[in-house]
């Protein structure tokens, strides 16, 4: 996949406060605040950043963690996961491969069929419904 890359100052004149906080300081949504926790609507959620297509909502299950969760990425070229040790913890942080944007993290406590847990803040998703 070839590379989206922008300067930090260009991302931030494109990108509300929130979003680049998260996006691109690698920040994180209040819980149960993000408008994509609790939807339902049948599409495809973008990255906000460069509009890669990264989830689609039928693989999106309430987890009851605060923030949209999916068990699977539309393409497992959609994402790079890289090692995340911060806040003392050890967590594997999940971005988009097209352009580096923070999405979240993956965990091993999902549903069938992956056993997986995208956890992903709404500021960095765009839903196109169907």
């Amino acid at each position: 996949m070839e590379k989206l890359a922008k300067t930090l100052e260009e991302w931030r004149a494109m990108l509300d406060p929130e979003q680049y906080n998260v996006c691109r300081l690698k920040g994180t949504e209040r819980p149960f605040s993000g408008k994509y926790n609790g939807t339902k609507t049948d599409g495809v959620y973008h990255c906000i950043c460069c509009n890669e297509p990264l989830f689609d909502s039928s693989s999106k299950f309430d987890s009851g963690c605060g923030w949209p969760s999916f068990y699977e990425p539309i393409a497992d070229s959609a994402m790079i996961e890289i090692r995340d040790t911060s806040h003392g913890m050890i967590r594997t942080e999940v971005t988009c491969a097209k352009c580096d944007a923070h999405l979240g993290h993956v965990f091993p406590d999902g549903p069938p069929p992956t056993g997986l847990r995208y956890c992903i803040n709404s500021v960095c998703l765009d839903l196109v419904p169907r």
